[in-house]
């Protein structure tokens, strides 16, 4: 049995959050919070399995209720937010980056159109996320140092990243620790609920030197830019070194899909690729890697310490498509240096470290 701590100010919410977590058997309400103070103790208390966090409440909201659980009681915090308005998605971003496990939007009333579908997927999430091992946070202690700037980069290439469960927090790490010389455009496949692209753009674009926006079709692929896919359209790329985007059928059942970015960015860019798998559950991607990896070009995943579900990069890893399995602090620096470099010495450097030799 799943046990669920609901914290949310809204009676009416929380009525509708237990009926729908509470039809399925394999979960169990254990408590309802009407704050963020109230759902701090009581997920000390109880040590639910799973809570689900509102982020707009009176006294402590959704945000500072999950760096505290995530200090006191770690445990898997689900943000569920009735708004997308980009204000609303920021702080929900930072309750990822704080610790929670994913955001997702409150189902609409039983009579509302989508209501089955949203309902599936927040029962389907809860239950994925009682799986989730979580690690304990720390309170910050001291501003970190500014970082340096690092050198310029020299050689035009394409960075295609895929993410899904975790990925907006790490997305942020990442791209806040990239220089705003990064020569080479970036192009990033999120898996989210609908609605949540243009707040995550907006607090991703704040966090980094690079440029963040989303993905309009004909945009020119330019230096220092990130392009986000938007809601259901494949990402792609086009001879002419422009953004496609399509609405053809999904893939493996993800629309966008990382594998329909890898495969485009790998006929466009061949050897020039640099494909990295980021968080994130189930295991898009892998069928696109394998033609990043025949044409010449680098992949990189994250390693399991720094995930929060290990499911995408380990079924790239263990399919054999993974150049080189990194933590997250680590990534930015390795992507500077391959833009830097080749690909064809990155990997025969990595096989040498892997031979226990040195680089």
């Amino acid at each position: 049995m799943i046990r669920v701590l609901i914290v949310d100010d809204s009676p009416t919410a929380r009525a509708l959050l237990v009926a729908v977590l509470g039809a399925d058997p394999e979960i169990e309400i254990v408590a309802e919070a009407t704050d963020g103070m109230q759902g701090v103790e009581l997920a000390k208390r109880l040590k639910p399995d799973v809570v689900t966090m509102d982020i707009r409440m009176p006294g402590m909201g959704g945000f500072e209720a999950t760096k505290e659980i995530m200090i006191e009681a770690p445990r898997p915090i689900i943000v569920v937010t009735a708004s997308v308005e980009i204000s609303e998605v920021t702080v929900s971003m930072q309750a990822l980056q704080a610790g929670a496990v994913c955001v997702l939007r409150k189902p609409p009333g039983p009579q509302a159109p989508g209501h089955a579908a949203e309902a599936r997927q927040l029962v389907e999430t809860v239950k994925a996320m009682a799986e989730v091992r979580v690690v304990r946070h720390t309170r910050p202690s001291a501003a970190p140092s500014p970082r340096a700037a690092m050198p310029a980069v020299s050689v035009p290439r394409v960075v295609a990243i895929a993410a899904s469960t975790g990925g907006p927090a790490a997305l942020y790490r990442l791209l806040s620790e990239l220089p705003g010389n990064f020569t080479a455009p970036i192009l990033v496949v999120q898996h989210i609920s609908r609605g949540f692209i243009p707040g995550l753009a907006s607090w991703l674009n704040a966090a980094s030197r690079l440029r963040v926006k989303i993905a309009d079709a004909g945009d020119p692929l330019l230096p220092s830019t990130v392009y986000l896919a938007p809601d259901d359209r494949h990402l792609a790329v086009t001879g002419g070194k422009t953004v496609a985007l399509a609405s053809v059928e999904p893939v493996c059942g993800f629309r966008p899909s990382a594998s329909s970015l890898f495969d485009s960015v790998a006929e466009v860019f061949g050897s020039g690729v640099v494909a990295v798998v980021l968080t994130g559950m189930g295991s898009d991607g892998v069928a696109g890697l394998g033609a990043v990896r025949r044409r010449g070009g680098y992949v990189l995943a994250q390693d399991e310490e720094s995930s929060v579900v290990f499911g995408m990069p380990k079924a790239a890893a263990e399919a054999g498509l993974v150049d080189e399995v990194l933590p997250l602090d680590a990534m930015a620096a390795r992507l500077v240096a391959l833009v830097a470099g080749s690909p064809a010495q990155a990997r025969a450097a990595a096989q040498v470290r892997r031979a226990g030799g040195t680089s």
